[in-house]
C-alpha cells in the first residue's frame, strides 16, 4: 500500500533543516561573538603610541644611541660613531669597572666654553624617545681607568701606573704618549669611594679627569652621573665593533 505524502512536506522539512545548520555554521559555537576590528584611522595612530611608549621605556632603562662630538677617544672611537649604551645592568647594583668605556653626565662644567649646536624640534622629539641619539645633553665619554681606592699616577709621558703597576695601553691614539709631561699630565692620585677616573683614548687631545682636578671633586666622576657603559659602535656600519675591556687590566683583579 502507498504511503500519502503531503505535498511539499519532505521538500520544506530538508530546506528548513539545511537552513538552520547554515546559519549555525556561520555564526559560529554559540556564545562567540565576532570581535570588532578598529578602524584603521584608530588603529594606525594608537599602534604609533604603543610604539613611542616601548621606544621610551628602552631607551629610558634598557639602551640608549649617543653621538660621539670630537675625537677625544680615538681610535677606538671616531667622531660622528653613534654607540649604544648598557642602561639596564646598573639596576642590579653593576658598577663601571676598569677599561670599560662609560658615558656620564658632566660632573662639574667640563664642556663650559664648548660649543653645543641646539637640537631642533625633530632631534629633540626623536632623541625624547630614543629613536636616535640624544642631541644638545651635556654627557661625555671616556675610559674607566681608576675606581674606589686605586691609585693613578702619570709621570713625564709615561706610562701610566695603575696601583704602582704600569699598564700596557694599545688602545692609546697612535703617536700619542700615554702621559703628557705637562701641568696637568703630571699626577698622582687615590680614587675615593663612589667615584671614578676617566682618561680620553687620544691623550694629547682629551679634556679628561686629568685637566680638571680643581674642579672641586678633585677631576672624579661620581658614580651618580654615570649613564652606563657602551658596548656597542652601532653607525655607521663600516665602524661597526663591540667595545669589550682590554686584557690589560685582568692584572689589576
Amino acid at each position: 500500500m502507498a504511503t500519502e505524502t503531503k505535498p511539499g512536506t519532505g521538500t520544506d522539512t530538508d530546506t528548513h533543516a539545511g537552513g538552520e545548520a547554515g546559519a549555525r555554521e556561520a555564526a559560529g559555537p554559540p556564545g562567540r561573538r565576532r570581535r570588532r576590528r578598529l578602524s584603521p584611522w584608530v588603529e594606525y595612530p594608537l599602534l604609533a603610541v604603543v610604539a613611542l611608549v616601548l621606544a621610551f621605556l628602552i631607551k629610558t632603562f634598557l639602551v640608549q644611541a649617543f653621538l660621539i662630538p670630537s675625537g677625544s677617544m680615538q681610535n677606538t672611537l671616531q667622531k660622528d660613531d653613534r654607540v649604544l649604551v648598557d642602561k639596564l645592568t646598573p639596576w642590579f647594583g653593576s658598577e663601571p669597572d676598569r677599561g670599560e668605556v662609560v658615558v656620564f653626565k658632566d660632573p662639574a662644567d667640563w664642556l663650559a666654553g664648548h660649543p653645543v649646536t641646539p637640537p631642533t624640534t625633530v632631534q629633540k622629539a626623536l632623541g625624547f624617545v630614543g629613536l636616535m641619539p640624544a642631541a644638545g645633553e651635556q654627557h661625555l665619554i671616556k675610559r674607566v681607568i681608576g675606581v674606589a681606592g686605586d691609585t693613578v699616577e702619570c709621570e713625564g709621558t709615561g706610562p701610566l701606573k695603575l696601583n704602582g703597576r704600569p699598564l700596557d695601553e694599545p688602545y692609546v691614539y697612535a703617536g700619542n704618549t700615554p702621559c703628557s709631561d705637562d701641568e696637568g699630565g703630571r699626577f698622582k692620585v687615590t680614587v675615593p669611594a663612589g667615584h671614578l677616573w676617566v682618561m680620553g683614548d687620544h691623550r694629547q687631545a682629551s679634556q679628561d679627569s686629568r685637566y680638571h682636578q680643581d674642579d672641586g671633586r678633585g677631576g672624579m666622576v661620581p658614580l651618580t652621573d654615570v649613564v652606563g657603559r657602551a658596548v656597542v659602535v652601532a653607525w655607521p656600519l663600516p665602524n661597526w665593533s663591540t667595545l669589550p675591556v682590554p686584557d690589560t687590566f685582568d692584572a689589576q683583579d
